[in-house]
């Protein structure tokens, strides 16, 4: 088989396209930016995505996917009110949205119509942010090669935020007037409201640190998780086993964490060797288990107490 010769690329991510292939002939285009779908390869030719996304990357798209579903539960719950009864349908309609945006996102996704996708190999993090790596090769002129070389789990992440966007803008606003009547007229919205100023953030943090988000986010999960539950148990004054199970809200909080924890050692361990990676989730209730062994030493109770004497 011939092979039109061309001058060598430069640049990391620069590539040539193909234009025309016969039994006998493959001819490529100039070096430059390689088509949406397609990476260069280790000779400079850009190659469409074909590999299905590792586990991994399944667990960088659901952890993407569950933030703005667990900012939705919090400022539901923290507008909410204790006695409204408005705040479980409204959980639900959150998590219906955000389950609804996963699918449609999926399916709308190439290929499109089955839920889902093809991708490209993640390889270092310069893959994430190809913009830094054009090429001058006379330093006057610039050669623009960006393209997502993580194809699709960059801009995928855009398309749900979007979906999740006008699906809450959808229903959330018929569900909460008709359901929060215990609310007043301002507080009715104010989850919504707190909606329209965090997707924009979580924009930004993904057009930012996608990259960065993608290597450490099991490390983000296990922290945060452990501090949110030590924060709640002690806010909740619990200080023994009685104290948790009283409630089955309190309950539901712990398994929660619970969930978050495992996903976050799966994700750490990458289940790469699954018998050895398996006993590490037994580790799961040793955080809370050690919160109500130690908490007759700190008495929670009693620093909130003075906490709020000013003391």
């Amino acid at each position: 088989m011939a092979v039109d010769i061309q001058p060598a690329c430069l640049g990391l991510y620069c590539g040539k396209t193909l234009l025309f292939k016969n039994d006998s002939t493959e001819v490529y285009g100039e070096c430059g930016v390689c088509p949406r779908g397609q990476r260069t390869n280790a000779q400079k030719y850009c190659q469409p995505c074909t590999e299905s996304p590792e586990l991994y990357d399944w667990l960088y798209l659901g952890f993407m996917a569950m933030l703005p579903l667990v900012l939705h539960w919090f400022f539901i719950e923290w507008y909410s009110g204790k006695k409204s009864s408005s705040a479980l349908f409204q959980h639900i309609t959150a998590l219906f949205e955000c389950s609804m945006a996963a699918i449609i996102t999926l399916l709308v996704s190439d290929p499109v119509g089955v839920l889902s996708i093809r991708s490209c190999r993640v390889l270092m993090l310069s893959d994430w942010y190809t913009m830094l790596y054009n090429p001058s090769p006379d330093y006057v002129t610039t050669v623009h090669c960006t393209h997502e070389a993580v194809y699709p789990l960059y801009t995928i992440v855009f398309i749900y935020y979007a979906f999740c966007l006008v699906l809450m803008m959808l229903l959330r606003p018929l569900l909460v007037k008709k359901i929060a009547c215990g609310l007043g007229k301002s507080d009715r919205f104010k989850s919504i409201y707190a909606a329209l100023y965090f997707f924009p953030i979580l924009t930004v943090l993904q057009a930012v640190g996608g990259g960065l988000l993608y290597y450490a986010f099991p490390y983000i999960i296990l922290v945060l998780s452990l501090v949110t539950l030590a924060v709640y148990m002690s806010a909740s004054e619990i200080e023994n086993c009685y104290d948790l199970l009283v409630r089955k809200k309190r309950l539901i909080v712990l398994f929660s964490h619970w969930l978050l924890h495992a996903y976050g050692i799966i994700s750490i361990s990458r289940v790469d060797k699954l018998e050895q990676d398996l006993p590490l989730l037994a580790l799961v209730p040793t955080p809370a288990l050690f919160y109500l062994f130690t908490a007759k030493f700190t008495e929670p109770s009693r620093i909130l107490s003075e906490g709020a004497n000013g003391h």
